[in-house]
């Protein structure tokens, strides 16, 4: 019994190892480091904007390490222990040495999900926009039950929401929404969320209750800072201001504080009008436009590395990624991954979880294939 646990020591001991390299964790000392010393100058805090964000990656960067760190110190000593009672044939040491082991595994397993945030942006905190599609009355309460599934997500993730624009439905339901989610890999986890999401049940608008199909396109960009160059030109914007359609407060409703940007090099258009003063609205959608036109960048010449390898597909209204289905059973499924749940109520209050691993595995796979044909 000891000899096995042994063996399943030595092979998380040489997982960990291996992801060790792999997030070059040696080298993260010294970026801390850099860190440390960049927010420990005197003159710190005389950008505040560019503070707070080298403060959270410091800390994010922190407590990566330290987790890391952490797990790999306790491997060492468990392995060690364990080599002490093989040797001294000592099998009262089984029980917790399998506990501690389970434990360890468990927290491996944790860690490595947070290996799928590879990308450029996964760190950063997301953009979210909803648009009600085809299905009337009926799409617009499905864009308000999947903005709600999502401020219920981020609310599991302890992560914090700013909704900053919103036009209501006519009869129930909202027929667009922008917001924020501000948190750690907040992007890196939504971004499996962008794409049509179809919604099959009986109508509780219609007399009949006859059943009802209707769609949402849900788009995610990362929140883009201002270190990254984006260019803007003032003569490719059409700016309007308008009065805030809110729920009131501070006179919103009674000042032209709302503000739409159109890009009209790319028709981009962003709104923004739950900030308190048109200024503070037009920096906001200014943020949002950064953020989409980035993302716009990003896909373009990803889509012209894919068509160069023969590999480019291209995203259509009608390619939903995921149905939800209340009626004539319940089920909810992602066409893209497989994964499935029998419990969509769950799902609609925000247990996205096995829906996220399932997209973030299926694109880790993707790029380890890729890489295998790059070295052939």
């Amino acid at each position: 019994m000891l000899k096995d646990i042994s063996v399943r020591a030595d092979a998380l001991r040489a997982s960990i190892d291996d992801a060790w390299r792999v997030l070059d964790l040696d080298a993260r000392r010294g970026e801390i480091a850099a860190l440390e010393a960049e927010t420990s100058a005197p003159d710190f805090w005389s950008e505040p904007e560019r503070a707070k964000r080298e403060s959270q990656k410091l800390s994010d960067r922190k407590k990566e390490f330290d987790a890391w760190a952490g797990l790999r110190e306790e491997m060492l000593e468990l392995q060690e222990l364990v080599g002490m009672a093989l040797k001294d044939d000592d099998a009262s040491f089984e029980p917790d040495a399998t506990k501690k082991l389970d434990e360890l595994e468990k927290r491996f397993t944790a860690l490595e999900f947070s290996m799928m945030f590879s990308g450029a942006h996964d760190a950063s905190n997301a953009v979210m926009s909803i648009h009600a599609g085809a299905g009337g009355t009926d799409a617009q309460d499905w864009a308000e039950m999947l903005q709600r599934m999502y401020f219920r997500y981020a609310e599991r993730k302890g992560w914090k929401v700013r909704l900053v624009d919103e036009s209501r439905g006519g009869e129930a339901g909202i027929k667009s929404a922008t917001f924020f989610v501000e948190g750690r890999h907040a992007y890196g986890h939504l971004k499996a969320e962008a794409g049509v999401h179809r919604l099959v049940r009986q109508s509780p608008f219609n007399a009949d209750a006859l059943r009802q199909t209707s769609f949402t396109l849900v788009e995610v960009v990362p929140e883009i800072d201002e270190s990254v160059d984006v260019d803007i030109k003032p003569d490719d914007l059409r700016i309007d201001t308008f009065m805030s359609g809110g729920k009131g407060g501070q006179s919103v409703n009674t000042t032209y504080s709302a503000v739409r940007i159109v890009h009209l090099p790319t028709k981009i258009t962003v709104s923004c009008q739950n900030e308190r003063s048109q200024t503070q609205n037009r920096e906001t959608a200014m943020k949002i436009l950064r953020s989409k036109l980035v993302a716009l960048r990003e896909e373009k010449l990803r889509e012209e590395k894919e068509k160069l390898r023969g590999e480019y597909h291209s995203a259509e209204w009608g390619n939903q990624i995921r149905s939800y289905v209340l009626h004539p059973y319940k089920m909810v499924k992602d066409h893209r991954t497989e994964v499935e749940s029998s419990d969509p109520d769950t799902v609609l209050e925000g247990d996205l979880d096995r829906f996220v691993e399932g997209y973030l595995r299926m694109e880790a796979e993707k790029r380890d294939v890729k890489k295998e044909l790059n070295k052939e």
